[in-house]
């Protein structure tokens, strides 16, 4: 996330809470994965929390090489699979269903090249303006389309969702991307997760809207 340590930390916190509220919430098991968004979120703050530490302290440093590369992995390996994912077990329409998987499997196959170009390619974080910039030297890092393969798992199958409560976690996540990429566009991957992190927060509303959904039908 962006602006400070004490951003990063704080927000870790709050999203760990909601998580964990949302899971105790949880009556079946899509509900239970949906209710990781924000606890996987908050792992990934907490991350960027010690990378702000290490780029502004140098008793820190020996922390940059990792917490750049732990939040990279969330960024680039896990909201690619775990997003379609947590849609997918929701899909009761078989078709979109079918499309779902495809999605997941997309998100499946990019996340294996992200994490081939992770291990082969350099990485640096830099603070600049109260934000942290990344510079990603993969050969599809810079290459327009790759925003859009990117979007395909991560924005695409909540807005596939035939459950409208769900859909909304896509359209949010695309405004904030529009946002981000618009207003700070060289700090577009730490913005986007900072907006991104605060969308989870509605995760919980989410999941007790579900409930009660759920609640009616077997009612």
């Amino acid at each position: 996330m962006c602006f400070s340590p004490s951003v990063s930390f704080g927000a870790g916190a709050i999203l760990s809470a909601v998580g964990i509220v949302s899971f105790a919430c949880s009556r079946s098991v899509p509900q239970k994965v949906l209710s990781g968004v924000p606890i996987l979120f908050a792992l990934q703050q907490f991350t960027e929390g010690i990378l702000w530490l290490a780029l502004l302290d140098p008793g820190w440093s020996q922390w940059a090489k990792p917490a750049t590369y732990g939040f990279q992995v969330f960024a680039q390996m896990v909201w690619p699979v775990y997003i379609p994912f947590s849609m997918l077990l929701f899909e009761g329409n078989a078709m979109r269903k079918r499309v779902l998987t495809i999605l997941m499997l997309t998100g499946i196959g990019l996340a294996a090249y992200l994490g081939y170009c992770l291990s082969h390619y350099p990485i640096s974080a830099t603070a600049d303006m109260d934000h942290i910039r990344y510079e990603l030297g993969f050969p599809l890092a810079h290459k327009w389309y790759f925003a859009l393969i990117y979007f395909l798992p991560t924005i695409l199958s909540p807005v596939f969702s035939s459950n409208k409560t769900l859909r909304w976690l896509g359209y949010l996540f695309f405004a904030s991307y529009l946002v981000a990429r618009l207003l700070l566009f060289y700090f577009v991957i730490s913005v986007w997760c900072f907006f991104g992190a605060l969308i989870s927060i509605t995760v919980l509303a989410m999941v007790l809207k579900l409930r009660k959904q759920d609640k009616i039908i077997t009612g």
